[in-house]
């Protein structure tokens, strides 16, 4: 009797994880699915008033034809991009239930040249100035930032296509038809 109860205990261990036990995790299970469902609305929401914004802005092209309204339109675009990437960042979290890091790196990218574009037009107008020179070395260090991110990119995803280690071992010798 006590040998059986003892593998009984055993089961019911390997069912129900210890700490918070299955109540718990699936209580922070909904705490986090209504957190992601909140982050993910303000994005939502956010997303829409840029590409309000946006067409207020290309609106003002009609009258002004000079760069400052196109770089404004050109800045709220590229932050409805980091919106929305960070929104399918949210959205990927949610279904395969693990952080993804390329939709933040995508971010860091769009991010980085958004910079650039507003410090390149600054530096134009800052020529000879003592300005000047830092926003160079801002877009230079932006520069490299975006070199390393898209790096950072492309190898995440040969990580990913590489199939997993257990699959190509190699084969054990004593079982191998091989000589």
């Amino acid at each position: 009797m006590t040998g059986q109860r003892r593998r009984d205990d055993e089961h019911d261990d390997a069912e129900h994880p210890p700490g918070f036990g299955k109540v718990g995790t699936r209580l922070l299970e909904l705490a986090e699915n209504v957190v992601y469902a909140g982050i993910a609305l303000f994005l939502l929401v956010t997303a829409l008033v840029l590409l309000v914004l946006a067409g207020k802005t290309s609106w003002g092209l009609v009258t002004d034809l000079s760069t400052t309204p196109v770089l404004e339109l050109l800045d709220v675009l590229l932050l409805v991009f980091i919106v929305v990437e960070l929104l399918f960042a949210v959205r990927t979290t949610v279904e395969k239930r693990e952080l993804i890091a390329e939709p933040f790196l995508l971010v860091g990218i769009i991010a980085s040249i958004k910079e650039i574009v507003v410090l390149s037009v600054e530096a134009a107008g800052k020529v000879g100035t003592a300005g000047f020179a830092d926003r160079i070395i801002e877009i230079g260090v932006l520069g490299v930032l975006v070199l390393l991110l898209g790096v950072t990119s492309l190898l995440l995803r040969r990580k990913e296509r590489e199939p997993d280690e257990g699959e190509n071992a190699p084969a054990d010798p004593e079982t191998s038809d091989r000589p």
